[in-house]
């Protein structure tokens, strides 16, 4: 997810891509970890964690029946 998405924007592209109702939205800004590779040290990239709340009944059927 994009680090600059605002609430507003991941509530659309949720709502576009799993036909889905979102009720509310949570987001988390992830530090990346710092890592070292040999002498190296170096730091994995920044990320945002968005927690989605949708309607009551719906679902994200993403990886049932597998």
């Amino acid at each position: 997810m994009d680090i600059n998405a605002n609430k507003r924007d991941i509530k659309k592209a949720v709502e576009r891509i799993f036909n889905v109702n979102v009720v509310s939205i949570n987001t988390i800004n992830m530090m990346g970890k710092v890592k070292r590779f040999g002498k190296i040290l170096g730091k994995r990239p920044d990320w945002k964690k968005a927690i989605v709340t949708l309607k009551e009944g719906e679902k994200i059927e993403l990886l049932e029946g597998i």
